[in-house]
């Protein structure tokens, strides 16, 4: 006991409480830098430090309270049962679910509600309605949901939050002002508040009472008529919608188009000819290049790789599961895919136009160019002139989406990433541009069978990493896009998401772009935060994951001819990446990842 620190207590403590009020033994808790999250039974809370100032020990409650209430009085499947498809009514959905469970304990416990004004307070920071200046930029469901905390539990607007809150009172009071009554009465039966949520959602014209029209098995997905969508567009800010407007898009159509299905057959018999090479098949031959040889500076190890593996994401689970999880991601995100894909048509133009071709003019001889005539008719002793048509060159390249499978992606940032690849997928093959998907995360929570083999070994000091890594392919650059539509939706099957370790993920990505033919090789990270593991982290230092993230980075934007880019989803990751953009709200994840593309392109 005379080595526990006072951190230490406070940490034993919460798991105690969070224990008794989730009534679950096993529920464990743990220190986190990056946002707060849970997993199950495990909670991630941000740690007060060591001096365990009060209003930072709150915060740490508050969030392991709304763990706690979560595990106690919510039904998950309940819950994404009737989940409604458009995403700005599900974004409110799960907005007002979070307020139901936190306000059972906020109305029974003085001191709970403390600290859930605490984590609210923390959660404010990021949000957007505390920088909104007029309604348009007010996020509906914060609004939403922060009125009805007020109802419900008679707590005050957080004054951060006050002045975009007031921009949209009067419009939703108008509407759902009644439905907070009833509400308010069935705060300990889900289902009821469920029903009542989604009734409360139609009033507020969040929600379609029609069923959405099907889609055409024949479109042509991003190749649809383009005039017309640049009237329904308008600008590029036309996204963002008045609040009584605020009713999801119909989608552009997304199947298969025929002319696709009648040429599979043949590509299939292409396929065959080149081999089945399976991951063997992409290793890189390594290039007569000395910094291709990673640096010994690094200054990381691993304790064994025994346990590692690089699967394609069909291995990992059946043909009718997959099938499953993809259509559960095609519903669930039925709304963005028309505004992604709209975003996506803009790039396949401006890449089109890069790889169209062009003309030299004034040439003593080729075509006669009729736009110069003019010359010869004011000054007949002027010569004509003639133009020739050339090529413009586009270097063939190859682009690699590597997508952060950690546990803090789970929710709607993953299911945003998975269907932002898929668009861009299928883009960028039309444009001659070939993709490769690949995520990665951790077999295991807690170190696996590699902390096992560390602990049979005598527990020896500074293993370096230990847990076991899981590499996945979810398309390969040479695969064509409807093969690898379905392997998408892995990423939305329950507990794949575990732990991320960056670096070694970032060297994997790398390696196989260097084995690539192509000239210009770009590798896109979409992440939420700094590697995080705690099996590794309570046995090497504080810092030995991002440290080793770090010198990665470093190298490969220093010596390596790929073309790095990052996104970070609600944290920043410009302390880590030299090109780099970070996004607070993931609606803006299929844009970003576009025009970071584009920029790359245009790059000379």
């Amino acid at each position: 006991m005379s080595d526990e620190t006072p951190a230490d207590r406070f940490k034993s403590v919460l798991a105690g409480a969070s224990r008794a009020i989730a009534h679950e033994p096993e529920v464990e808790v743990n220190w986190t830098a990056e946002a707060p999250s849970s997993s199950g039974n495990t909670f991630r809370v941000p740690m007060p430090g060591r001096s365990l100032p009060r209003a930072a020990a709150m915060q740490a409650r508050g969030f392991a309270d709304s763990f706690s209430l979560k595990l106690r009085h919510h039904d998950e499947r309940l819950h994404q049962r009737n989940a409604p498809a458009e995403p700005a009514a599900r974004a409110c959905y799960d907005a007002v679910e979070l307020v139901r469970y936190e306000a059972l304990g906020s109305n029974r416990f003085a001191g709970m509600r403390d600290n859930l004004d605490a984590a609210l307070g923390v959660r404010m920071g990021a949000d957007p309605i505390t920088r909104a200046a007029s309604a348009d930029e007010v996020p509906v469901q914060a609004a939403l949901a922060l009125l009805l905390r007020e109802r419900l539990t008679g707590q005050p607007i957080p004054e951060a939050a006050q002045g975009g809150v007031d921009m949209l009172r009067q419009w939703i009071q108008d509407r759902a002002g009644g439905d907070f009554e009833a509400l308010a009465e069935s705060l300990d039966d889900q289902k009821a508040f469920q029903s009542l949520s989604l009734d409360m959602l139609q009033h507020l014209e969040l929600t379609r009472t029609e069923q959405l029209p099907q889609e055409p098995d024949d479109a042509d997905d991003m190749d649809g008529d383009e005039e017309t969508e640049e009237e329904q567009t308008g600008d590029d800010k036309g996204e963002e919608q008045q609040p009584s407007e605020v009713a999801a898009e119909p989608s552009d159509g997304q199947d298969d188009g025929e002319s696709e299905a009648e040429g599979e057959s043949s590509d299939d018999m292409q396929e065959g000819q080149e081999g089945d090479e399976g991951e063997e098949g992409m290793l890189p031959v390594r290039q007569n290049r000395p910094w291709t040889d990673i640096p010994e500076t690094f200054d990381y190890q691993v304790f064994t790789e025994s346990f590692d593996e690089v699967t394609a994401a069909h291995d990992l689970c059946d043909e009718e599961e997959l099938t499953r999880l993809r259509a559960y991601l095609d519903a669930q995100l039925k709304g963005l895919q028309g505004i992604v894909t709209r975003l996506a048509n803009r790039l396949q133009r401006r890449l089109m136009a890069q790889q169209n071709r062009s003309w030299d003019f004034d040439q003593e001889e080729g075509m006669l160019d009729a736009a110069r005539l003019a010359r010869v008719v004011v000054s007949p002793g002027q010569s004509l002139s003639y133009k020739i048509e050339r090529d413009v060159e586009f270097k063939d390249t190859v682009v690699t989406l590597l997508i952060d499978n950690s546990g803090s992606m789970r929710g709607r940032p993953i299911s945003i990433a998975a269907i932002s690849a898929d668009v861009l997928a299928r883009t960028l093959e039309r444009c001659g541009v070939k993709v490769e998907i690949l995520g990665f995360t951790t077999r295991a929570w807690k170190g696996g069978q590699s902390r096992e083999a560390w602990l049979a070994s005598g527990k020896p000091q500074h293993p370096g990493r230990l847990n076991d890594l899981r590499h996945i392919v979810y398309k390969k650059a040479d695969e064509p896009w409807r093969r690898a539509r379905k392997n998408l939706g892995l990423m939305m099957r329950e507990g794949l998401l575990k732990e991320n370790i960056d670096g070694e993920a970032l060297l994997w990505a790398h390696t196989r772009l260097l084995a690539r033919p192509e000239d210009r090789r770009i590798l896109m990270v979409i992440s939420d935060g700094a590697p995080v593991d705690d099996s590794t982290l309570s046995v090497n230092s504080a810092g030995y994951l991002e440290a080793h993230l770090r010198r990665v980075i470093e190298w490969i934007e220093r010596q390596s001819p790929v073309q790095l880019v990052a996104i970070g989803i609600g944290h920043d990751v410009t302390r880590y990446y030299r090109r780099a953009v970070t996004i607070m709200d993931v609606e803006q994840l299929g844009g970003t990842m576009i025009e970071q593309l584009a920029g790359l392109f245009e790059e000379d």
